[in-house]
């Protein structure tokens, strides 16, 4: 559990300096910088959900976003304190760092900060940050686990 707190604090600490400097590297250097011809760092504040989903709803959108995102948290830490898996553990704690990371935007800023922008061509897919990464990898994580190491239940198993 105590490296659960760690993993969680460090993708969070990652998320919050990432935009700290990244916001402060573009302020400086103008938006959207160039850096690949597939990838831009962009400016970006997101007040829904992903991809800008319900940005309208204002300041009560805002506080039933916060509320809803540390309903999950305490939610995947109740899981994560019962999980037997270490893996599954470490993958909860990502999740729980990055909602908290963008938790901590939406409380200090009214907003998601999102500054990674992939893109070909002309097609952007949703800008996004540190945060977004580590939630997106550790649910990933948690379904392929399911799907390819967990145990299976053989209808042989639930007749005894």
């Amino acid at each position: 559990m105590i490296l659960g707190f760690f993993v969680a604090l460090t993708v969070f600490i990652a998320d919050q300096l990432s935009k700290y400097f990244i916001f402060r590297f573009v302020t400086s250097n103008g938006a959207p910088f160039k850096v690949t011809d597939f990838f831009n760092i962009v400016a970006a504040f997101n007040k829904g959900v992903s991809f800008s989903m319900f940005d309208d709803g204002g300041l009560w959108g805002r506080v039933i976003l916060i509320l809803f995102a540390l309903g999950v948290v305490i939610f995947l830490f109740l899981w994560m304190k019962d999980e037997t898996s270490a893996f599954v553990r470490l993958c909860l704690a990502m999740i729980i760092g990055g909602a908290m990371g963008n938790v901590t935007d939406r409380l200090r800023l009214g907003a998601v900060y999102d500054f990674l922008d992939f893109h070909i061509g002309a097609y952007h897919w949703p800008a996004f940050n540190v945060a977004d990464t580590f939630i997106c990898l550790g649910a990933c994580l948690i379904v392929c686990h399911a799907l390819f190491f967990k145990k299976k239940l053989s209808l042989k198993d639930i007749n005894k």
